[in-house]
């Protein structure tokens, strides 16, 4: 998954500068401070990962606020509604009607007020180290280190870039961990945006919002931190109505730093729906092998573009290949997110019954909405290269959704044998077909529930 790196104008004339990673359900990540997207996505291993492990089932987007890193450097407005005017711009270009907010550090301030002003945009929220609290509570401690550091900051940048990523580290990490944070405060903004961003951190007081969100929402916060103290988290959770709270260990401020899989596992587990259980018997996301393979696609695309309109037609296709790779890592398969064709969205699963049910809801879904799916089974060895599955046995699945009308599920022989005895389904013969690029003809079977 290669980053993409675009500007979007905000209302106010600005150039905001963002990235997106991987495809399928849309998850912003608003900026937690001062930040860099070369710095995020590009400097240490550690980042990468973080971001690709979020991007697996997800439409991932990150942005520079505005006076920071890619985005226009020029700020005089300091306030919650210039940063959230950077937000607004880039779910726009992102065309999300609905998304999830990974809200890190300072980030969790627009997250929650963006969740508070659009209830029905926002599906989900993830509270990392954060806080909601104002100047005048737990935020004096950091204002007083602010005031110590101003002189530094003022007189030796380098040395302040140095002494302010120890606070992040308190326990230390390792030495490209460490340099790569300094380079990106140093790079980030210049010293005196640096001292007004600083000084604008703790002027929002977001807890009179919280009672009022009802997104549903995990935080999850390090006790050591020591940036945002690990109290903060907890007041978040009390005070917000459907959320949940997980204590972690350490005292990185950052998630991707020392046990990153500890805020991934349940992050990721939150977003998709999906249980450890699920994710263990999913099929492995690299490597070649045998696979069942589920294929979908939207009935008669072109004439619904006709009839709905360009834009129209992509807004309701965007929404429903959301759902649909929602569904399949409920169902327990694995979506793959490279290019396929059409319209088309494929899974891989380890078991037929997993990939039979999962074909139904996605059938049912795909109803619901106003596009009816073609949907095809088929199970064979499959190549893994980066994000996408290759050979036979997937042109032959996506041959087999071809020929089922709009909102039926095809199976082949092979999968109905598989599936006989497990699936909650039975099965109607439909006789041998002729499939284009198919040297042999296939018998297939329409399941009936």
């Amino acid at each position: 998954m290669q980053p993409r790196i675009q500007y979007v104008r905000r209302a106010d004339g600005a150039r905001t500068a963002y990235a997106t990673m991987g495809t399928g359900p849309v998850l912003v990540v608003p900026p937690g401070g001062t930040t860099h997207l070369e710095w995020y996505l590009n400097d240490t291993d550690a980042q990468r990962r973080f971001c690709q492990r979020l991007a697996e089932p997800s439409t991932l987007v990150l942005y520079d606020r505005h006076g920071c890193g890619l985005s226009d450097r020029h700020r005089t407005d300091f306030s919650i509604d210039d940063d959230i005017l950077d937000l607004e711009a880039v779910v726009e270009a992102v065309e999300a009607d609905q998304m999830d907010l990974f809200g890190i550090s300072w980030g969790g301030t627009p997250a929650l007020v963006y969740a508070a002003q659009h209830p029905d945009r926002v599906r989900k929220m993830v509270l990392y180290g954060t806080f909601a609290v104002g100047a005048k509570g737990p935020g004096d401690a950091w204002l007083r280190r602010s005031e110590a550091l101003e002189s530094l900051r003022r007189s030796d940048w380098e040395l302040y870039c140095k002494t302010r990523a120890s606070l992040f580290f308190p326990s230390g990490t390792d030495r490209e961990t460490f340099q790569s944070f300094v380079r990106m405060i140093r790079d980030s903004t210049t010293p005196e945006m640096a001292e007004r961003l600083d000084a604008s951190t703790f002027d929002n007081d977001t807890q009179a919002l919280l009672p009022a969100i009802t997104t549903p929402t995990l935080v999850l916060h390090r006790r050591g931190d020591q940036v945002c103290l690990f109290p903060w988290g907890q007041y978040l959770a009390r005070r917000l109505p459907d959320a949940d709270f997980v204590p972690l260990e350490g005292d990185a401020h950052y998630p991707w730093v020392d046990d990153a899989d500890s805020v991934l596992r349940p992050t990721l587990e939150f977003l998709t729906g999906a249980t450890e259980a699920a994710v263990a018997n999913a099929p492995p996301a690299r490597g070649d092998g045998t696979a069942i393979i589920l294929f979908l696609d939207i009935a008669d695309s072109t004439a619904r573009t006709e009839q709905l309109g360009d834009a129209a037609f992509h807004r309701q296709a965007r929404v429903l290949d959301e759902q649909l790779r929602r569904t399949i890592v409920e169902a327990g398969g694995t979506p793959i997110e490279g290019q396929v064709l059409g319209d088309g969205v494929m899974a891989l699963f380890s078991s037929a019954r997993q990939a039979i049910s999962c074909a139904i809801r996605c059938s049912n879904v795909g109803n619901a909405s106003g596009l009816p799916l073609h949907a095809g089974v088929h199970a064979g060895d499959v190549i893994r290269e980066a994000d996408n599955a290759y050979g036979g046995a997937v042109n032959l699945a996506a041959r087999i959704a071809s020929a089922s009308v709009p909102g039926e599920v095809l199976v082949s022989d092979t999968v109905r044998g598989l599936a006989r005895t497990s699936a909650d389904a039975t099965f109607e013969d439909r006789g041998e077909h002729a499939l284009k690029g198919i040297a042999d003809s296939q018998r297939l079977w329409a399941v009936r529930t």
